[in-house]
């Protein structure tokens, strides 16, 4: 974490200095915004953190709750949502609060008794090496909290607004649209209405979508008739795997065990088949007994005494997904531009057995948060919006498509002796090893496209994908000598990331390659020069990073090129954090992620991670004009 660039402050350095402008956190609604956020869900509240980095742009988030969430709801955190978390600081504080997941355990019939339960298999639940960052399970709630909290630190000092429902969502056609094209009417508890006139408006308010439905889509898909109990609980059990994920599979239906963050709450996902529950749910009649008797039948000859109810739910299992996320229809993208979205669950439904709702919801979020604030602040073109909806409307079908599977081998190995065959058995564990990648949401895979390169020079660098997520590796930072992971050089501050993997010679060839393209990144043809605004910081729009292969040790930090010593802030202070070696005490980062070592390489991430081109370290002209297709030139 850095801090007083601009001098010395005393206090928490997480709280920012409050941006001048009069934004009075207690004020009413403003009548006009840059964006307009409808929701304060995981969605929501994601995008606002990401918005809160500028406090430049006037962002408003309302929600039609009269508070904060307290309880309940999902509660499955994701490695790469952890990760995602840590671009603002707060991948420490989710850790420390949460519940690990770290092996899953299998139980289904015993073969001599068809009606009790024994244990089949046990794995580990995220394979070695995928991510630096646990799967965590922590409250939806707390995660709001802290992101709200982080709004609240940021030189914007953004709260959200409450009970406010939105009734009308109006878009100007393009001739009369000015300034503030969506206009949108607001309903308060009392019956008064308010109007908001926004840039951009995003709904983030749940399956019932107002904003979604004033835009015209709608979720499509069917149900699966599987219906599902779910108990937030504390309870006395003899059931050895309480505090392990375990997946359940008897003759009386099917059980997924998801321990909770405190050492004593437990999560139970609860089968209710429509033979034996039929009329209580058509009765609206289950209650946390019968859910309690539920899971006491489907863990015979264990038995749950339920001490506490925390939460409780009763749902019913379908994939349904919007054609598009934003207003403009599939036959005119050429011709207009985006002002309106909808992430989340506003767009994509699913069940709460895969834990994969409120990580998907987020990384909506992610996705198209950056983008708005580089329209905004004039950092790259408005045609950059239409990449949301393309992006992130095929991560939701890949969703749809994996749940579905999910929820069917869930209830297909219940309630019949024959899944009790050892085939089975471990086939089913099979599916879950397989799935892991998926489920930790390392998966998601961008096709080429303006922000996404091609594949030409990927061998330069086997272990960073283009169009998936930059992977983290160890590293030693050059100044101080210390310990850190590369990846979390990133923020959430909008800027891109270039790190330039050095050949062997590194700094030590005054005319290789590696000096050659520090030197031209200094030029008046750099990048740099191109994109930067004036009087911003040299790293503001690109972040250049350097990654060499000598020890530590045997270099000198002042000898580096300038590119990689970069002066910021009112007294021009040198930025020390901008070099990094391999880490003796750890696997050498360019064997982890296969970079060339003779060559070297540039590899440019995305503002959301992502990886988006790798490129020979003498391909300048090739990362002016892939960044040109993108970002604007500066003033």
């Amino acid at each position: 974490m850095q801090f007083h660039l601009d001098g010395y402050r005393p206090g928490d350095p997480s709280v920012k200095e409050a941006h001048p402008a009069d934004r009075d956190p207690e004020a009413g609604l403003p009548e006009t915004a840059d964006v307009l956020i409808v929701g304060c869900g995981p969605a929501g509240l994601v995008l606002a953190a990401q918005l809160a980095a500028f406090p430049g742009i006037r962002t408003v988030v309302v929600d039609r709750r009269d508070g904060p969430l307290k309880v309940g709801q999902a509660d499955g955190v994701a490695c790469r949502t952890v990760e995602m978390f840590e671009t603002f600081g707060l991948a420490e504080r989710l850790k420390k609060e949460a519940y690990q997941v770290n092996e899953v355990t299998f139980w289904r019939p015993d073969p001599t008794d068809h009606s009790e339960i024994i244990r089949t298999g046990r794995i580990q639940d995220v394979e070695d090496g995928i991510s630096e960052m646990p799967h965590l399970i922590v409250n939806q709630a707390r995660m709001l909290d802290f992101l709200r909290e982080h709004m609240a630190r940021s030189a914007s000092r953004m709260v959200p607004h409450y009970s406010l429902n939105v009734t009308a969502v109006d878009i100007a056609q393009e001739a009369d649209a000015g300034e503030y094209p969506v206009t949108v009417t607001l309903e308060n508890e009392s019956g008064g209405t308010s109007v908001v006139r926004a840039k951009y408006v995003v709904g983030c308010d749940g399956a019932r979508s107002a904003v979604r439905t004033a835009i015209g889509r709608r979720l499509e898909g069917d149900a699966l008739n599987q219906t599902w109990g779910v108990l937030d609980v504390l309870v006395d059990t003899d059931f050895p795997d309480i505090r392990l994920k375990s997946v359940v599979q008897s003759e009386a239906g099917a059980l997924l065990i998801i321990p909770r963050e405190g050492g004593y709450l437990v999560r139970l996902y609860i089968e209710l088949d429509a033979e034996r529950y039929g009329d209580l749910l058509r009765e609206r009649a289950v209650t946390p007994e019968v859910l309690a008797a539920a899971a006491n039948r489907i863990l015979r000859p264990y038995r749950v005494e339920v001490k506490d109810v925390g939460w409780w739910a009763v749902y019913e299992v379908g994939q349904r997904l919007c054609a598009k996320f934003d207003d403009v229809p599939q036959e005119e993208t050429g011709d207009r531009l985006p002002r309106v979205f909808i992430a989340g669950d506003a767009c994509h439904t699913h069940s709460a057995k895969a834990g994969q709702g409120m990580n998907v919801s987020m990384a909506d979020a992610f996705n198209l948060g950056w983008k708005l604030a580089a329209v905004l602040t004039g950092t790259a073109a408005p045609e950059l919006l239409h990449t949301y909806s393309a992006e992130r409307q095929r991560v939701a079908q890949d969703l749809i498509d994996f749940d579905r599977d999910f929820a069917s081998k869930m209830a297909a190995g219940s309630g019949t002796p024959a899944a009790t065959s050892r085939a089975d058995e471990e086939q089913f564990a099979d599916y879950f090893r397989a799935q892991g990648r998926y489920t930790a949401g390392l998966s998601v895979h961008y096709e080429p496209s303006m922000i996404t390169g091609t594949g030409e020079y990927q061998h330069l660098a086997k272990g960073f994908p283009i169009g998936m997520r930059f992977h983290s590796a160890p590293v030693v930072r050059l100044a101080d000598a210390r310990p850190v992971q590369l990846g979390h050089a990133a923020r959430a501050d909008g800027a891109w990331r270039l790190y330039l993997f050095a050949d062997r010679a590194g700094t030590q060839a005054a005319d290789g390659p590696f000096r050659r393209l520090c030197d031209h990144l200094t030029s008046a043809a750099s990048p740099l020069a191109r994109f930067t605004p004036v009087g911003a910081e040299p790293d503001a729009v690109l972040d250049v990073r350097a990654i060499l292969q000598q020890p530590h040790r045997t270099l000198e930090p002042t000898a580096l090129p300038a590119v990689l010593r970069p002066r910021k802030g009112r007294f021009a202070l040198v930025d020390h954090e901008k070099v990094f070696c391999p880490d003796p005490q750890q696997d050498d980062v360019f064997d982890l992620r296969g970079i060339d070592r003779d060559r070297g390489c540039m590899v440019l991430v995305r503002p959301d991670q992502y990886v988006a081109h790798i490129l020979p370290l003498d391909a300048t002209a090739q990362l002016s004009d892939f960044l040109g297709g993108i970002l604007r030139e500066a003033d």
